[in-house]
């Protein structure tokens, strides 16, 4: 989602930081040094403050040292009224880590010839991209990728209310971003945009004449063993496996509603994906190791256009952020309302995946939960 889109869905419920259990488990894929065992654990305290001092129901993350071991934490409830344990890697919607995934999918394709990254997005969708000031024929399949098109984003026209219930096609989708003027000529500058990733994908389908979905799980899920990883069909609104239920608030105040079953088709090959902190592991490790694309199309998409003024970039679907003990993690995150997932991979192997079970209500908190990232990346 747009961090405008991604506002609109209202701060918690503060009750919940005085009414939910705090419960933190640490599994362990292998028995920590005597050094990590000695003294408190950083990544269960954080995640622990998320819940008790930020009121998120439940906090969830996984992660991998360079030896390829993994530890499973997890922090407060499942379910704020019976007051469930939070299953260990338990699976969440991973909302706009879909895109990476969408990206992958279009590099392959790149990679086999069938798409030009600097072809104009007519050359796949001839006549479908044009509005005011928009127009196919002078947006890059690039430009798509890495968030340069100026394309208005659709999820800021959607009413919140039909989020929970209502099916999209991405026709419709397409149709309500284009009734809105262009934010600026394709190329000038980096804004987020899910109908980018809209048009990704379908780019895939019209260039493989196959379903997205289905091209995503032969291509990526399949090929690495991703087993808790799926892109639901449509009508499906639940999560298969066990889960921590997802909650959103309509406004400051307002009841926790539960959101754990959801038609994520407005999210589609921008955020439908469901998935558990492991297999996100796997996937961006997976993806930095070379095993998804061949090495020309894998530093295309490592090439990055600064965002903001915290040293991150952005490339083709994927984001680098700097770590407080130096370097840079690989990743991208996501929010979709009941869940935000934060994490990435380093190049030496590390990597960590973190989810929580709202949206949290402010940059602050949203930041708290990045910290986790960087404790865990840095080992502090």
């Amino acid at each position: 989602m747009s961090e405008q889109a991604r506002r609109r869905f209202g701060p918690r419920n503060a009750v919940v930081a005085a009414a939910a259990t705090v419960v933190g488990v640490m599994t362990l894929g292998a028995p920590p040094p005597a050094s990590a065992s000695a003294r408190p654990d950083s990544v269960q305290q954080r995640l622990d403050a998320l819940v008790r001092a930020d009121g998120l129901p439940a906090a969830l993350a996984g992660v991998k040292d360079r030896e390829g071991h993994t530890r499973h934490y997890t922090s407060g409830v499942a379910d704020v009224t019976t007051g469930a344990k939070v299953p260990v890697d338990g699976q969440v919607r991973i909302g706009s880590n879909t895109k990476t995934f969408t990206a992958v999918v279009v590099l392959q394709l790149v990679g086999e010839g069938e798409v030009g990254l600097d072809a104009p997005v007519d050359t796949y969708l001839p006549g479908l991209v044009r509005g005011d000031g928009i127009d196919g024929r002078r947006i890059t399949v690039r430009q798509l990728l890495q968030h340069t098109s100026g394309l208005p984003e659709y999820g800021d026209h959607l009413d919140d209310h039909a989020l929970q219930d209502q099916y999209y096609d991405p026709r419709d989708l397409l149709d309500i971003a284009l009734r809105h003027k262009a934010h600026f000529v394709p190329g000038a500058k980096w804004e987020y945009s899910n109908t980018n990733y809209l048009l990704a994908g379908l780019i895939v389908q019209k260039v493989t004449g196959r379903p997205l979905a289905e091209e995503m799980d032969r291509r990526v899920i399949k090929r690495i063993g991703l087993r808790h990883t799926y892109f639901p069909v449509p009508g499906d609104r639940t999560i298969r496996e066990p889960q921590p239920k997802g909650y959103y608030q309509d406004e400051a105040g307002a009841p926790l509603r539960d959101f754990t079953d959801i038609d994520p088709s407005w999210g589609w090959a921008a955020g439908q994906l469901i998935s558990t902190n492991s297999d996100v592991n796997r996937f961006f490790g997976a993806l930095l190791a070379g095993r998804l694309l061949p090495a020309a199309q894998l530093a295309q998409m490592r090439t990055t256009v600064p965002v903001g003024a915290g040293g991150a970039g952005y490339g083709l679907g994927l984001m680098s952020r700097p770590l407080s003990c130096g370097g840079v993690y690989w990743g991208h995150g996501g929010d979709i309302p009941g869940y935000e997932t934060r994490g990435g991979v380093t190049d030496d192997g590390r990597a960590v995946s973190v989810a929580v079970t709202e949206i949290p209500p402010d940059a602050e908190v949203t930041g708290r939960v990045e910290k986790v990232v960087d404790a865990a990346l840095c080992g502090r």
